[in-house]
């Protein structure tokens, strides 16, 4: 009889994927909930993380011209109103300051709202509005455009049901906000930062996406044209890593975003916005990790290579840590995708296999061991935390090779999301395979259940009963379809174009 191999996350993956997110969450010491429902708390190794894609972003919206910036945390709620789309979007997962102070409660003896606001403010669940009132003061000429603006912040969208790093009510983000003279200039922005995305994704956190535009019922409230990146998860359901936006001149006529143009004439502004958050945090996890934990793409990790000294007395003690040390500055003397190779020592007093499975459960991608009799041999044994690989290897080939083996744990992540994901991806031409792609799995055979249908439709709200039945979104229409011509396939009427439909989260 077969024995089930032990695994550091329980559940797994294929018993229970949703809990085995939590796990691994909780065992990569990432993040936990807070005292503030559906709020969490990111912990140093998860905010590191985060730290590190924040670096990367924004040194990449940098040098496509924009400039960083910060807006108020509190919009007020006549600000909404002004553009109905946007309000009607957002309206039911707003969180609303009435009072603005507090008083002692005679009754119960604790505390109560005291001093009634003279217009209620909306805690911001995304800044158009509050940005274009200062864009609409900010521009009067042609040549005061274009402006391009990010922010780094947090956001609060008051969630009912919420999941670490995918859906809470608050998080972080980054939301740039750009103005435009022109229709074309404005597009032009749409897609370069969707690109910028796109590039981010799957250079620095080999993750592949697809990059496609929303459907009119999908898109952003408000926007003419929402553009995203799509990536699907371990589980085959998809996730919306990022969004570009065009507004059109939707959200300027609402601000007054006004300026005079070459010829004198006054013309409304083109506006765009576009972002992404620490949902990329989960999409990482679920993308990369595995029944072990967390799997750290190797260009974001907080720590590159750490080094686990092992010895049984003080003195071997001495000499393995001076070794280590020595090692160490000969790693961190190098650079690899922009910055300098990050080591850590641990000399915890803990027992060996311990320390290992705590940076295996991290996802530290170069786990090296370093004891004696490696010493003697000037070597080191050295664990690759995507394939388990583990080997002796000489110091200094260890030393010249490293961020070659870093970049291809890149590019073996990258290519394993990517054949995992060719692999469930689906042309389907009738509602009865697009019924049974997504109609739950026979038990004995979960691998046939869901994935990516690449169908073509005529009506996206003919479609609607079906998908809701079935719970599946249409994801996209890729950006490289070639717009041939077909037949829907549920309702068998002509269609140009086939998009992506998916369950997602």
């Amino acid at each position: 009889m077969n024995k089930k191999p032990k695994t550091a996350i329980s559940p797994t993956r294929a018993e229970d994927y949703p809990e085995w997110y939590q796990q691994v969450i909780r065992a990569a010491d990432l993040a936990e909930n807070s005292p503030v429902r559906g709020c969490m708390v990111i912990k140093p190794w998860g905010y590191a993380l985060w730290e590190n894609m924040q670096r990367v972003l924004d040194c990449m919206f940098k040098e496509t011209g924009h400039q960083n910036a910060y807006f108020p945390l509190f919009i007020p709620m006549s600000f909404l109103e002004k553009e109905a789309e946007h309000v009607e979007g957002f309206a039911k997962e707003c969180a609303v300051v009435t009072h603005h102070r507090l008083e002692p409660d005679p009754e119960s003896g604790g505390l109560r709202p005291a001093g009634p606001l003279e217009e209620p403010l909306i805690v911001r669940p995304t800044s158009e509005t509050i940005i274009g009132a200062m864009y609409a003061k900010w521009v009067q000429s042609y040549r005061d455009l274009p402006i391009k603006i990010n922010q780094w912040a947090n956001v609060v969208r008051w969630e009912m049901r919420t999941r670490l790093f995918l859906r809470t009510a608050e998080f972080l983000w980054q939301e740039g906000h750009t103005v435009h003279a022109t229709r074309e200039e404005a597009l032009a922005e749409t897609r370069q930062m969707l690109d910028v995305y796109a590039d981010f994704a799957e250079n620095w956190m080999a993750m592949p996406v697809i990059k496609g535009r929303k459907t009119p019922m999908e898109r952003f409230p408000g926007a003419d044209i929402t553009l995203t990146i799509e990536a699907m998860m371990q589980d085959r359901k998809a996730l919306q890593a990022g969004t570009s936006h065009f507004l059109g001149q939707n959200f300027a006529k609402a601000q007054e975003i006004r300026f005079q143009d070459q010829q004198g004439q006054m013309e409304y502004a083109w506006t765009t916005s576009w972002g992404v958050s620490t949902r990329l945090v989960g999409a990482l996890i679920m993308t990369h990790a595995d029944d072990d934990g967390m799997i750290m793409p190797p260009k974001l990790a907080p720590t590159h290579v750490v080094l686990l000294p092992i010895y049984r007395d003080d003195q071997a003690r001495q000499s393995v840590l001076q070794y280590c040390q020595q090692l160490k500055g000969q790693l961190t003397g190098q650079a690899w995708a922009g910055r300098a190779l990050e080591v850590t020592i641990d000399d915890r007093d803990l027992r060996g296999g311990e320390k290992k499975w705590y940076h295996v459960k991290r996802g530290v991608p170069l786990r090296v061991e370093i004891g004696p009799k490696d010493i003697a041999q000037d070597a080191v044994f050295v664990g690759r935390r995507d394939t388990g690989e583990q080997q002796s290897m000489p110091r200094q080939q260890f030393v010249a090779e490293v961020t070659s083996i870093l970049e291809s744990m890149h590019q073996n992540l990258y290519h394993r999301a990517l054949q995992m994901r060719r692999q469930h991806t689906h042309v389907i031409d009738n509602e009865a395979d697009f019924r049974a792609l997504f109609t739950p799995a026979d038990a004995d055979r979960p691998e046939i259940h869901g994935g990516f249908a690449l169908c073509h439709f005529a009506s996206e709200e003919a479609l609607q009963p079906l998908l809701n039945e079935l719970k599946v979104t249409i994801r996209c229409i890729p950006v490289d379809d070639d717009a041939e011509p077909g037949t829907c396939f549920y309702t068998g009427r002509p269609a140009e174009h086939r998009a992506i439909f998916a369950k997602a989260y």
